[in-house]
């Protein structure tokens, strides 16, 4: 066995990428948890409607889910899944500045909570990015437009700079306490990507028209078409059938990310159908 290559890996650490997790160990496989700091559940006052737990916050909720996940053997990787790749019958998870290999890939992210920019797929790799500490370095001494719903989107910001790369900022929101002054900054939304090989310019809500060598589009999660290319969508969620298998051989998907309902009891579910079907997918690709 490679030690070098996960047989699971898990895009999201909520109740669906928990679930998938616990199951594919349950079934001999290594996993690999790629997750955000926080997710949505967390958030959540009080729980009733899941069977066996009354009363229960989310937060309790997600505490009692990682701690048995955790005593069977996996624990979640806290960071950024910025891209997924087939390679060579396998596939190459771009996680924070790393690169993972994996014989399949459960995607648990969730329901994306954002649209995705006329031109964002079409340039991505030639002038979007979604990690400025994985491409930052590429457009020092050039101007690029930072934008996004991210966290950690001032910090971002403000790396790129330092690195002497020429930034503005672009949010709907006022301008943060905390961003760098040399920093310009837009109130603004971002529309479009445009350019021919490579971006040369970037279309406002307002109009405006701003020229620049790339644009990092920063959110805590990404849409699924961006995370994969080619994975069938519809609505904004990843099209899966009854055994969640996407239409991509070794890809499955599940929890919010592949619609509604929008329940803890479904995510859970499918999470362990998921690891089930790539437990057998490992076995047998064939079938």
């Amino acid at each position: 066995m490679d030690k070098n290559i996960t047989d699971i890996a898990i895009i999201g650490g909520g109740p669906a990428g928990l679930s998938a997790a616990l199951n594919g160990i349950a079934r001999g496989k290594t996993v690999r948890i790629f997750s955000a700091e926080r997710n949505y559940l967390e958030r959540a006052e009080r729980i009733d409607n899941y069977l066996g737990l009354k009363k229960v916050s989310g937060a309790e909720m997600m505490r009692s889910f990682r701690r048995q996940v955790s005593e069977a053997g996996a624990t979640a990787e806290i960071g950024k899944v910025i891209n997924i790749m087939p390679v060579g019958g396998k596939f190459m998870v771009a996680f924070n500045s790393d690169a993972i290999t994996a014989k399949t890939v459960v995607i648990a992210s969730g329901a994306a909570r954002q649209k995705a920019v006329t031109g964002e797929s079409d340039f991505l790799g030639r002038g979007v990015s979604y990690c400025a500490t994985c491409d930052g370095m590429l457009y020092r001494g050039k101007k690029v437009i930072v934008c996004g719903e991210a966290e950690n989107l001032v910090e971002e910001a403000n790396f790129l700079q330092g690195l002497g790369v020429q930034v503005t900022v672009v949010s709907p929101k006022q301008r943060p306490a905390n961003l760098v002054a040399a920093i310009a900054y837009h109130q603004d939304r971002l529309t479009a990507v445009q350019g021919k090989d490579f971006v040369h310019s970037a279309e406002l809500q307002s109009g405006l028209v701003e020229d620049t060598a790339g644009v990092f589009i920063l959110h805590n999660s990404l849409a699924p078409a961006a995370l994969l290319k080619g994975i069938e969508t519809k609505e904004g969620f990843i099209e899966v059938n009854r055994l969640m298998e996407t239409n991509i051989a070794g890809v499955f998907a599940c929890g919010d990310c592949t619609g509604i309902p929008l329940q803890i009891a479904k995510a859970v579910g499918e999470g362990l159908i998921a690891a089930q079907q790539a437990a057998k997918y490992i076995d047998d690709p064939k079938k």
